[in-house]
């Protein structure tokens, strides 16, 4: 099922499951996973795209074996908030995913998450060698830590 709100989203998490975000490029897919209480994002790990199929498959593993409740897509939207050639594959590929998973599935803007990940990491005085291993990932991070603050400031009425 597709969310198209976080609200919405919200109401189809069941209660007690952590999440999955997911940073969607053109070579890779990261992956970050919240805690139960929904009030941390960790960057877990980056799959390297082959075909829908097998990176589907990767995902729903995660999935299962992490007894997620829900996913997160980053969506790659235009600096003016336009939806490019890029946010139409990440919509077709959570339309797609629809078919073999029943959890819900929201999205995310993910404007600026690289940027912000990429600098975190110069921050944390990261080899150039390391940033291109886990940048996806950590972006994956930055997308889900942002669902996890906003259904944090919905549960307290904000």
């Amino acid at each position: 099922m597709i969310c198209e709100t976080i609200e919405d989203f919200a109401d189809a998490l069941p209660p007690m499951r952590a999440l999955a975000g997911l940073d969607f490029g053109e070579k890779t897919i990261g992956v970050a996973v919240s805690d139960s209480f929904l009030s941390v994002a960790t960057p877990l790990e980056t799959i390297r795209r082959k075909k829908f199929g097998i990176d589907a498959a990767r995902i729903l593993d995660i999935a299962n074996d992490r007894a997620l409740g829900g996913l997160i897509l980053g969506l790659p939207r235009n600096m003016d908030g336009s939806e490019g050639p890029r946010c139409q594959s990440t919509r077709a590929f959570a339309r797609n995913l629809t078919k073999l998973t029943d959890l819900p599935i929201s999205f995310w803007d993910e404007r600026l998450s690289t940027v912000a990940a990429e600098r975190a990491l110069l921050e944390a005085d990261t080899t150039r060698k390391r940033r291109a291993e886990v940048i996806d990932h950590v972006a994956a991070g930055y997308i889900l830590q942002g669902v996890l603050d906003r259904l944090g400031h919905m549960r307290q009425g904000l």
